[in-house]
């Protein structure tokens, strides 16, 4: 997994293509932005914010409000890995964000994406 790579992609360049993944299977930017604001703790204000500024993924999560205190319920495996095996922190970050996209494009209940 070349981690570098990773932390240097800006999210604004992903995040439209995380909004494309969830529309083609009949959900909505409003229901990728809810999974957003629960993991990273960002609103809709300052998310826009990290997306003007055009940071890369490093940043956006050292500059997220406040992880989520349930994001170890997160479990799975997402581009061939058990997110919750994943020793780099900050690359578990970015796969939980990856799987929680996931979830929503298959359509998963809302309750159960934000592991109420």
């Amino acid at each position: 997994m070349d981690t570098a790579r990773v932390y240097k992609m800006i999210f604004a360049s992903v995040y439209p293509l995380y909004i494309k993944k969830v529309e083609r299977k009949g959900h909505t930017k409003e229901e990728l932005d809810t999974v957003i604001f629960w993991l990273t703790g960002y609103d809709k204000q300052s998310l826009q914010r990290q997306i003007d500024k055009r940071v890369d993924f490093e940043t956006f999560f050292a500059e997220a409000p406040e992880m989520n205190p349930n994001v170890s319920k997160i479990t799975g495996m997402i581009c061939g890995y058990r997110v919750e095996e994943i020793e780099d922190k900050l690359m578990q970050k970015v796969r939980y964000l990856d799987k929680l996209v996931d979830e929503v494009a298959k359509g998963r209940a809302m309750d159960k994406i934000l592991r109420k």
